[in-house]
């Protein structure tokens, strides 16, 4: 609510002010709005965390815990740039709850001619094509590493040819080929280097 003046009249003893009830009546209701916004309505809980100076209010190193900041309440656009540097981080903080779904979930691909692999979607891939088919990285990110798990299908189709964005990129084959072979699984490990420049290999189970 907004604070609520107190009529002190225009001059001591005119009588034009507030009576004492209604003055008092309008301390207890400012008083009340400052317990409740720093406290539990009744007790005042700052314990000096809190320092209020013009216009701001600075809050004490190690005053706000990790067990106090609720799951997605601080987002990108709350923070200044720059906010969050390495030295604000302890080591161990970031558990695999905390990092998004591109480096702890597995996507399954729809087969098509055409398969677009986001390197912001998820970690590791999986795909049985249906035909030849040409991956299509979106999203890459320089230094990320994606892996995939390919199932033959049986037949002769390939899954050995690439694009970024839609549009051709440097692809660096380290080793291995695709096996088609019915239910074999092939592993696919791929790495950006560089906007369009990928460095990636295919295996499979040894026998």
């Amino acid at each position: 609510m907004a604070k609520t003046a107190i009529d002190v009249g225009s001059s001591a003893n005119d009588g034009t002010g507030d009576p004492l009830r209604t003055a008092m009546q309008s301390t207890n209701s400012n008083f009340d709005e400052l317990y409740t916004q720093f406290g539990n309505g009744t007790t005042l809980s700052i314990s000096g965390d809190i320092t209020m100076t013009a216009g701001a209010a600075t809050i004490a190193a190690q005053a706000v815990e990790n067990s106090m900041i609720a799951d997605d309440a601080v987002g990108a656009d709350e923070l200044a740039a720059d906010a969050v540097v390495t030295a604000s981080i302890v080591d161990d903080a970031i558990s695999y709850a905390k990092v998004a779904d591109e480096f702890t979930t597995l996507d399954p691909l729809s087969a098509e001619a055409d398969v677009d692999v986001s390197f912001a979607a998820a970690q590791v891939f999986t795909l049985t094509p249906d035909q030849n088919t040409t991956f299509n990285i979106t999203n890459a990110q320089i230094g990320i590493t994606k892996t995939m798990i390919v199932t033959g299908a049986g037949s002769t189709y390939t899954a050995d040819t690439w694009t970024v964005a839609g549009s051709p990129g440097t692809f660096n084959k380290i080793a291995g080929t695709y096996d088609d072979t019915s239910s074999t699984k092939n592993f696919y490990q791929i790495t950006c280097v560089g906007a369009t420049e990928f460095w990636y290999s295919i295996s499979q189970i040894a026998s």
